[in-house]
């Protein structure tokens, strides 16, 4: 039986979900957003870096979101080579980069998902620290720790990207490199170290995101199948390239999702992500936060 009490449930986990989304999606908006590089590889990226997570913990006791941090700087230089890769393979060549990179990605995507196995095997791994499994408990309702804590780094990591888009010289040249590379050449940039710059920080913070993915739940090597489509349907539905869009576009997923899990059952809720997509797209093509071209 539905009601208020229920609704209202909803709505607060579907938030806390929806924060949880934009985390496990900031990096894939710069990317594919800004530098319109098709890395379908991102959340195998953050699937690896949750196993990061989880070794430094299991191995040192090392708090889940302080081996987030620490496994950073490894992913930003990780970003570096793998975009040289792309680019040098097949960027640099001409026009159907595009198509040729997807398959590129996928291609690591899937070493990757070997490589975890053959070193953790295929069960699920999980990390312990003391704000995991406890609860905020407000308004008779029981809030995870867990969920605020991905609630206020999403939020966090947000703020941090805009600011550094907007108000740094490297932030704006991001910005631009999508937009006119010739001008940037004018202006003494080189719009490609620029954009193996940017897809080093895209690749950085899946430290925090897949710290905050091993937190809210176990992980096993093939979890990566299950974000891909979430978290292109949340860059895409935002608007290509926009932090702040993809942060409330992905609250807006996590409520409909909760909604919908409340109302109907978990089978409806993995296919909300995509009608909602298709009914943006239909009527907002460049998105909820895009701007016409």
């Amino acid at each position: 039986m539905f009601s208020l009490d229920l609704l209202q449930d909803a709505l607060v986990s579907g938030v806390l979900l929806g924060c949880f989304y934009a985390a496990v999606s900031l990096g894939l908006s710069l990317s594919f957003g800004l530098l319109d590089v098709p890395n379908v590889a991102h959340p195998a990226f953050l699937v690896m870096a949750s196993y990061g997570v989880f070794y430094l913990n299991d191995k040192f006791g090392v708090d889940p979101l302080l081996a987030g941090l620490l496994i950073t700087p490894l992913l930003f230089v990780f970003g570096l080579v793998a975009y040289r890769l792309y680019y040098e393979t097949f960027e640099k060549r001409g026009s159907d980069a595009g198509v040729r990179g997807i398959a590129f990605f996928f291609g690591i995507a899937f070493i990757i998902e070997v490589l975890l196995i053959l070193q953790f095997g295929v069960d699920q791994q999980s990390v312990t620290a003391s704000y995991i499994g406890k609860a905020w408990r407000i308004a008779g309702m029981r809030i995870p720790y867990r969920l605020l804590v991905a609630f206020a780094v999403a939020a966090g990591l947000t703020i941090l990207l805009t600011l550094y888009l907007s108000k740094t010289f490297m932030g704006r040249a991001i910005r631009a490199v999508a937009q006119d590379q010739e001008a940037l050449r004018l202006m003494g940039a080189d719009p490609i170290r620029i954009k193996q710059w940017a897809f080093g920080i895209s690749t950085a913070v899946l430290g925090i995101s897949g710290a905050l993915l091993i937190i809210v739940a176990p992980v096993n090597p093939t979890l990566d199948r299950s974000y891909i489509g979430r978290t292109f349907c949340v860059v895409v539905m935002a608007g290509l390239g926009s932090m702040s869009g993809t942060l409330v576009t992905a609250i807006i997923l996590g409520v409909v999702e909760a909604v919908v899990l409340t109302m109907f059952g978990a089978s409806w809720a993995p296919a909300i992500s995509f009608a909602m997509l298709l009914g943006v797209l239909a009527v907002r093509p460049q998105g909820l936060f895009g701007r016409r071209s």
